[in-house]
């Protein structure tokens, strides 16, 4: 699976990081959704510097049993479309705490 970046956790449950793609390299912070209101609502927020650029929720797969995050991200540069993407255990590491963000096309 293709990764776009990569993500530390943070103490505070909130993760930083950066995203890579051909075009776009920036440094992003994954932070908790402190207005969230009910489940419709993300778990997170997607922030690159004061912009905000992508939304995420709490998921828990059915085949092992952990919970990940998903993550939903716009920004203009991919045009009118969004970026699906789910943090997924970093390859080549023991490091519970890194993160790919794992790319998921939608077609």
């Amino acid at each position: 699976m293709p990764s776009i970046g990569t993500v530390t956790k943070t103490g505070t449950g909130s993760f930083k990081g950066e995203l890579k793609t051909l075009s776009i390299r920036a440094e992003i912070d994954i932070v908790a959704n402190a207005r969230k209101a009910n489940t419709i609502q993300p778990d997170y927020r997607v922030v690159a510097g004061d912009v905000e650029i992508g939304a995420g929720w709490i998921r828990h797969s059915e085949i092992s049993g952990r919970d990940y995050v998903s993550l939903s991200l716009a920004v203009p540069e991919f045009g009118p479309r969004r970026l699906y993407a789910n943090l997924g255990r970093l390859a080549g590491t023991d490091d519970g705490e890194r993160f790919a963000i794992i790319w998921n096309p939608a077609d």
